[in-house]
């Protein structure tokens, strides 16, 4: 209940106001049934404004650290999260990942759409980073189809560190319905999975035009944080 209510009378009506989202290919989102929707990721105000433009419910995966935050903050922060319908996702090792995937299969299963950012977590520099597998093994198992989206604009309005957003206008592109029908029963084969999961990122590549880093994200980021820590100091 909570969720319509903040999709159309509290968050969603405001975020047009604010951000008069440009919106192309919406008609690609399916009217009922499952699909992934799977897009790149440029800022935490992601998780709202696509939320705010798909008439239908949508449920992310969203990162455990949201909901395990200290004091009244990491409290509030829990309970916007779990009321807003998102799904907490324990990101550090292998079986963290099934696990991922195993909610996800249960949203799907349901008949719902499923909201999962395939490179794993916010882009620190506006590129577009490899994709994780677990997007493909997803829509293999399941076998419904994946709609690729691309935030246009979001990263200039609030990149990672900055609490408030930029009032500016963003966009947000949907491509056509991509299914791998193709690859059926052969979600345990490394070589399609990551064929898959290339493929979906290609195609989300194309709808945002950022440019494309052949690596993961989360170890681009690991490398930098020892230069964070300890800037080299000017002589």
């Amino acid at each position: 209940m909570f969720y319509y209510v903040l999709k159309y009378v509290i968050l969603g009506p405001l975020l047009r106001l604010l951000f008069r989202p440009r919106i192309a290919g919406l008609e690609h989102i399916p009217e009922d049934g499952a699909a992934i929707v799977a897009g790149n990721h440029l800022s935490f105000s992601d998780h709202f404004l696509m939320p705010a433009i798909i008439k239908r419910r949508i449920t992310f995966l969203a990162k455990a650290e949201y909901f395990t935050g200290p004091g009244l903050k990491g409290r509030l922060t829990a309970a916007f999260f779990r009321s807003a319908g998102q799904i907490p996702v324990d990101r550090s090792g292998k079986e963290a990942g099934q696990a991922a995937i195993r909610e996800g299969l249960g949203v799907l299963s349901k008949g719902e759409l499923l909201g999962i950012y395939p490179e794993g977590t916010r882009s620190h520099d506006g590129k577009l980073y490899k994709g994780k597998v677990g997007v493909a093994v997803m829509a293999l198992r399941a076998g419904v189809p994946v709609i690729p989206c691309a935030m246009v604009g979001t990263f200039e309005i609030q990149p990672p560190g900055q609490k408030l957003p930029k009032i500016k206008q963003v966009t947000v592109r949907f491509g056509e319905p991509m299914e791998f029908s193709r690859y059926e029963g052969m979600e345990n084969e490394k070589a399609a999975i990551r064929a898959i999961t290339d493929e979906i990122m290609y195609a989300i590549l194309e709808l945002s035009g950022q440019e494309y880093v052949d690596r993961y994200a989360a170890d681009v980021k690991a490398e930098l944080e020892p230069a964070k820590k300890f800037p080299r100091r000017r002589r």
